[in-house]
C-alpha cells in the first residue's frame, strides 16, 4: 500500500497564487485529481493526502469537494485563517467531514515570520486544533527552521508534520557548507520532539530547475543525504512519503520523484520499515481510513 501525502490540486486564477511566479508557466494551469492519476497507478500509488495551496477561505471547501469524488482522496489538509478569533465555529462546521484531517499555511510566503508564529491568536488557534486531533503542516524554508523548531516545542498535544524535509535550499548544499550545517542543527531538534513527522517531499524543486535539464547526479546525491539525515534524526516511523504534485513537475516527473524515493526506502528501509513510510505512519499521523487501491 502506498500513500501520497502531498499533492495540490487548483482551478487556476493567478490572482489566487501569488507564490507562481513568470518562471512556472507548467503551473499556470488546472490540476486535478485526473491529471495525477495515471502517474500514480504506474507508480503503485494508491491514495492521497491533498495538501491546501491557496490561503482563501473556501480552499478547504474546495478540497473536500475533490474527496467526496474521488474515494483515493484519503485525507485534506486544508486552509483556515488561525489569526482570526472564530476558529471555532469554521472547525464546528467542518465537523462531520471525515477526510479533513488538518490545516496548513504558506508559512514560509510571511513577511514577517516571527510575528506570525509569535502571535497570541496563531498558537491559540494551534492549541485548539490539537485539542481537536488535527496535525498542523509546518511549511518554511531552510533558513526559517529556527522558528518552526519554536513552533513545534510550544505545541506538543498533537502530531506537527514538517512538510518537505524543511526545505534545504539543495540549489547551494554543495557551494556553501553552512546551508547544510544549518540545516542539519534545526533538523536534529524537530527529531528531538517526538510529535514531529517528516515528508520526504518537495526537494526537487529546491534543486537547480529552473536551468532545465531536470535533477542533476549531484541534485540526487544531495537529496538522498537529506533523506538520510531525515531517517537518522526521526527513525523509519516518523517518515512520510509524498510527491509534492504537480510543483514537482517543475523539476522533476511524478515517477522520477517517487523512484527516487523507491530506491532508497528499499536500499534503506526493512520491510515493514517501508510498509511504514509508504502507509502506516501517514495513516498513524493523519488519522487516514485504510485505503482501498485508486480506481
Amino acid at each position: 500500500m502506498k500513500i501520497d501525502t502531498h499533492q495540490h490540486y487548483w482551478r487556476y486564477h493567478a490572482a489566487d497564487f501569488p507564490w507562481i511566479s513568470d518562471t512556472m508557466p507548467a503551473l499556470r494551469r488546472d490540476h486535478l485529481p485526473g491529471d495525477s492519476q495515471p502517474a500514480m497507478q504506474v507508480c503503485g500509488v494508491d491514495a492521497v493526502v491533498a495538501v491546501q495551496a491557496r490561503c482563501q477561505s473556501d480552499e478547504t471547501d474546495f478540497l473536500l469537494a475533490l474527496a467526496a469524488q474521488h474515494p483515493y482522496i484519503v485525507g485534506v489538509v486544508g486552509w483556515v485563517d488561525l489569526m482570526q478569533p472564530d476558529l471555532a465555529a469554521r472547525l464546528e462546521a467542518w465537523a462531520g467531514q471525515s477526510a479533513l484531517c488538518g490545516f496548513r499555511h504558506i508559512l514560509q510566503d510571511e513577511p514577517d515570520l516571527a510575528a506570525v508564529i509569535a502571535a497570541t491568536s496563531f498558537n491559540d488557534s494551534l492549541r485548539l486544533l490539537q485539542q481537536r486531533q488535527l496535525v498542523y503542516d509546518v511549511l518554511v524554508f531552510g533558513h526559517q527552521l529556527p522558528l518552526a523548531v519554536a513552533v513545534c516545542a510550544r505545541h506538543e498535544a498533537h502530531w506537527l508534520v514538517l512538510d518537505h524535509v524543511g526545505k534545504p535550499a539543495v540549489r547551494d548544499w554543495l557551494a556553501d557548507a553552512s546551508v547544510a550545517q544549518r540545516w542539519r542543527a534545526s533538523l536534529r531538534e524537530l527529531g528531538a520532539m517526538p510529535h514531529v513527522v517528516c515528508k520526504l517531499s518537495g526537494l526537487v524543486t529546491e534543486a537547480d530547475w529552473q536551468h532545465g535539464g531536470g535533477l542533476s547526479a549531484a541534485d540526487e546525491g544531495v537529496i538522498l543525504t537529506c533523506f538520510d539525515e531525515a531517517l537518522a534524526v526521526f527513525g523509519p516511523d516518523r517518515l512520510m512519503f509524498g510527491s509534492d504534485w504537480p510543483v514537482c513537475q517543475l523539476a522533476a516527473a511524478y515517477d522520477a520523484v517517487a523512484g527516487l524515493a523507491q530506491r532508497w526506502a528499499q536500499s534503506r528501509l526493512s520491510r515493514p520499515e517501508q510498509q511504514a513510510f509508504w502507509a502506516g505512519n501517514a495513516v498513524r499521523c493523519y488519522g487516514l481510513p485504510v485505503p482501498t487501491p485508486a480506481q
